[in-house]
């Protein structure tokens, strides 16, 4: 069996989408700048950077864009480059690009087999555009080809009066009804839940799916991590198109993949200087193991996967890859290690207050004359 030595959450440079969802986080933070990835990076260089032997082992990487992933025709080489190299990949997408999941779908079993697809189910804009058919004819395309999957929907308070058609459409066409996540305001600075009901409402509504992900995002929602988390070493965030490395999407910039390509990467764990108000995205993070002391999470395989007459949405293969836990795979640091990194964070922070201080003092220096 293969070993979950890091995970890897990558972003690609598309800011543009096929859909318009009044609920995207992108759209909300004006990002949207009709802009497809075109690497400078060949997909070949790309999986030298990202190399089995210069990670430490096997990995799972997680690609995201800022709009639709596949619409650019150029993640599909890299995608298969990185199976190649013996990865296992996740691949975020609206489940739209059917010419993509066809070309995908002939790739070699042995890589199929290490491929999951998170199939966003954008109800309200499928039915605008007339394709909630055919959104689930392209999940069948890559169920049928022997990749893994997951379906989720984005609840949104405009969604709240179509639960029971979603619900009907769900076990129609999956058997079984789809996961739920949660929709964010990033514009907020305590990134709240989007929506104009209770936290309590919001959980009551949207908990009658028994969806494993939203039960366990709603858990941890909202609570502040002070534990010593291995953001930045067990896993990274990373820019495919600039190559900048961060510890996570608000971490420090450690190394630069591009960079010497030959030498190996420099990782440091954030430890407790989480930058935060909360780890929203840690159904990723913490359960699979970034931070050791909450060793009750779920596996990242039960949040995604559901189980219809004992056919499964994950694979064995992907099952068994995203059941494991990174603390199990990685060593931690000793004391010493620990609180030295919590020192340079002290003295960073120290140091940054002290640069504020005297701008605001410039500043008021400057508005008198």
């Amino acid at each position: 069996m293969d070993k979950l030595k890091r995970y890897l959450e990558c972003y690609i440079d598309t800011e543009t989408c096929n859909l318009r969802c009044h609920y995207c986080y992108i759209a909300q933070l004006e990002k949207f700048k009709n802009k497809l990835v075109k690497f400078e990076h060949t997909p070949e260089e790309i999986r030298k950077a990202l190399s089995v032997k210069r990670l430490g082992g096997k990995c799972l990487i997680n690609l995201c864009a800022g709009g639709e992933t596949l619409l650019s025709k150029d993640v599909i080489p890299v995608i298969k480059e990185l199976l190649e190299e013996g990865h296992y990949l996740t691949v975020v997408t609206n489940g739209t690009m059917t010419n993509r999941f066809k070309e995908i779908s002939t790739f070699p079993k042995e890589l199929l087999e290490r491929l999951f697809f998170k199939f966003s189910f954008h109800y309200l804009e499928f039915l605008r555009i007339n394709f909630l058919d055919k959104f689930f004819e392209n999940i069948e395309i890559i169920r049928n080809a022997g990749c893994s999957f997951t379906v989720e929907i984005t609840p949104s308070d405009e969604l709240i009066e179509h639960i029971d058609e979603v619900k009907k459409v769900c076990m129609e066409k999956l058997g079984t009804l789809c996961h739920i996540t949660i929709a964010r305001d990033d514009r907020t600075d305590n990134i709240e839940v989007l929506s104009n009901k209770s936290f309590d409402e919001y959980k009551k509504i949207w908990g009658q799916f028994d969806s494993g992900l939203f039960d366990y995002k709603t858990k941890i929602f909202y609570k502040k991590r002070k534990e010593f988390c291995y953001a930045g070493d067990w896993s990274v965030y990373i820019n495919l198109s600039s190559g900048e490395m961060k510890q996570c999407y608000f971490g420090r910039t450690i190394d630069n993949i591009y960079k010497d390509i030959d030498k190996p990467l420099k990782f440091e764990a954030i430890g407790n200087n989480c930058q935060l108000p909360h780890c929203y995205n840690g159904h990723s993070y913490i359960s699979l193991g970034d931070i050791p002391e909450i060793n009750d999470a779920p596996t990242y395989a039960d949040i995604r996967n559901r189980n219809v007459n004992n056919i499964e949405w994950l694979n064995p293969t992907m099952k068994s890859f995203m059941s494991q836990k990174l603390y199990n795979n990685n060593e931690e640091y000793s004391e010493k290690k620990k609180k030295k990194i919590n020192r340079f964070y002290k003295i960073k922070k120290i140091d940054d207050l002290a640069k504020h201080a005297v701008k605001k003092v410039v500043k008021k220096i400057s508005d008198k004359k």
